[in-house]
């Protein structure tokens, strides 16, 4: 779930637990936590609900001034057969996984495990061998947008994306706010092939 950077503080606070997004069908599943630009979120409740039903504590929950102004927001980006869900949400205050993996400086055998894994990544790929590569660029031109660097490999962006994050997910990479950056731990890695 996406989230304007307006709402970081209110949901820390406890003030927005709700957002009320258009869908075809649910985009996220109660129980389960996700990633947000404003921190990681648990999802308590999913249901669709009709737009004559929602009153000012919906809109104040969610972070609106009004009902108007909340379903113009969800509205915005909406097919015209979307239906209206309702999600609640809370803030968890757990560190995220992937930023304490990040973080960590790998032994010998988790960096033979990871060099491993990267290798049967590279293996595997319809596109060639991209990781080690990849983990070279960001840790040459840390910041530089994702276009530009999946254009300085020949490659569409929103593939190139989609092979970041899996360096992400091991827990090698950091968004920042444009491009990325290497963590300590993708810093090993790479560290490993000089």
């Amino acid at each position: 779930m996406l989230f304007a950077l307006r709402f970081a503080d209110p949901i820390a606070r406890g003030e927005v637990d709700l957002t009320f997004r258009r869908w075809k069908r649910a985009q996220v599943k109660p129980g389960r936590p996700y990633r947000t630009p404003v921190g990681r979120l648990q999802v308590d409740e999913v249901d669709v609900v009709r737009r004559e039903d929602l009153g000012p504590d919906d809109a104040r929950r969610a972070g609106f001034e009004s009902v108007a102004a909340m379903l113009a927001e969800a509205d915005r980006h909406a097919a015209d057969d979307a239906e209206l869900f309702r999600v609640r949400f809370h803030l968890l205050d757990e560190p995220d996984p992937r930023s304490e993996l990040a973080a960590s400086v790998p032994d010998a055998d988790d960096l033979d495990a990871v060099c491993r894994r990267l290798d049967a990544m590279e293996a595997r790929s319809a596109h060639g061998p991209w990781a080690w590569a990849t983990l070279a660029a960001i840790a040459e031109r840390p910041g530089v947008r994702a276009p530009d660097l999946a254009a300085s490999f020949g490659r569409e962006t929103a593939p190139f994306k989609i092979d970041v994050r899996k360096l992400k997910a091991l827990g090698l990479t950091h968004s920042l706010p444009v491009g990325y950056e290497l963590s300590p731990r993708g810093r090993a890695v790479l560290a490993t092939r000089a």
